[in-house]
């Protein structure tokens, strides 16, 4: 049984200690999406599934992650999104809140829709669709391994996320037809992948004006089911993006930086890179589509080493920044395509 706390009580929580609120009961915040980012961003996807004639509005409530289940027409949003103490909780321990900008939220946004409208008119049933995007009933990775430079699948969510299962390519395919001004005939026209963008216009056109056959409402997993405490809630997200990288990089790190007097009046590599991870984990993660949270962790091992090897900056600020982020997008991509780790999903 999930025990409601009255509205005042549940309020408290705002005031809260960290150490107090990490101990809080995710059932227990008791959040609504009204007056939230979330419920504003919702309404301009309204606009832009209206404009382009479905009629689709698919729901949402608040739950862990960002899902859309199979068979609901409806996703699920993570829960930070709803508070911003919250949304700063989520940046102090993961680095960054997925989706709490606007830009990259309506990408996800998006994305959510394609598989909730593929769940309301039950696309991937039809025989074209998987001829066009595969079964989707094949088993569904934890991880994949992306191809970059595969132009039969299109990008719209970092880390070539089409590659990951016919769902998904099907749900960035249809993001991309949906962007307003993607000018996705002129973008990707000398790529393979604009059939299945043709397609999807075609698809899209024949379900115009219908009424959705699933106009299910059902919530899975809602946030007000879940008992797990903020604290527990961390430490499995941190564990599951966490990652062993090898840590080889002495040679690198004395090509950007170099070895120095100590009293010599240079900043410390390790004092800057310390200063500055959280941005450059944040920038080489979204570009490689790669939690920031694991980039970070390749940060601070490199830390480790500048410490070790004493090191210091070897040039100003912004050319030490522009090579580290080279470093940084450079051993990521090794990880990701192969050498160490693939992609989670």
């Amino acid at each position: 049984m999930v025990r409601v706390l009255s509205l005042p009580m549940a309020r408290r929580w705002q005031h809260y200690s960290e150490e107090k609120l990490l101990d809080l009961r995710l059932c227990d915040l008791s959040l609504s999406l009204a007056g939230s980012v979330v419920e504003e961003r919702m309404e301009r996807l309204y606009a832009e599934l209206e404009a382009v004639g479905l009629r689709f509005r698919p729901h949402y409530w608040l739950g862990v992650e960002w899902f859309t289940p199979d068979g609901v027409p409806g996703l699920a949003v993570p829960f930070y999104l709803a508070h911003p103490r919250l949304a700063e909780l989520e940046r102090k321990f993961m680095v960054q809140a997925e989706g709490y900008a606007e830009g990259p939220c309506m990408r996800i946004l998006r994305h959510e829709a394609g598989h909730a409208i593929d769940n309301a008119f039950r696309l991937h049933r039809r025989k074209r669709w998987r001829e066009v995007f595969g079964s989707f009933t094949q088993p569904y990775p934890d991880t994949y391994r992306p191809r970059p430079g595969d132009r039969n699948f299109v990008q719209h969510l970092n880390g070539w996320y089409a590659q990951a299962h016919p769902a998904e390519d099907f749900a960035e395919t249809f993001a991309v037809w949906l962007t307003p001004g993607s000018a996705w005939r002129t973008r990707f026209g000398d790529w393979p992948v604009i059939w299945k963008l043709k397609y999807v216009d075609d698809l899209m056109a024949g379900i115009v004006g219908a009424t959705p056959p699933v106009r299910s409402r059902r919530h899975v997993e809602p946030l007000r089911e879940v008992t797990m405490t903020l604290r527990e809630y961390y430490a499995q997200k941190r564990a599951y993006y966490d990652v062993d990288w090898p840590g080889h990089y002495d040679e690198d790190l004395e090509t950007v930086f170099e070895h120095c007097p100590e009293a010599n009046r240079r900043p410390a590599a390790a004092a800057w890179l310390r200063r500055h991870r959280r941005e450059l984990a944040r920038t080489v993660g979204e570009a490689a589509g790669v939690p920031a949270y694991t980039i970070e962790q390749l940060l601070l091992t490199m830390i480790e080493r500048c410490r070790a090897l004493k090191l210091r900056l070897r040039h100003a600020a912004g050319l030490t920044r522009e090579k580290v982020l080279l470093m940084l997008t450079v051993h990521t991509m090794q990880a990701v395509h192969g050498r160490y780790f693939p992609i989670a999903l």
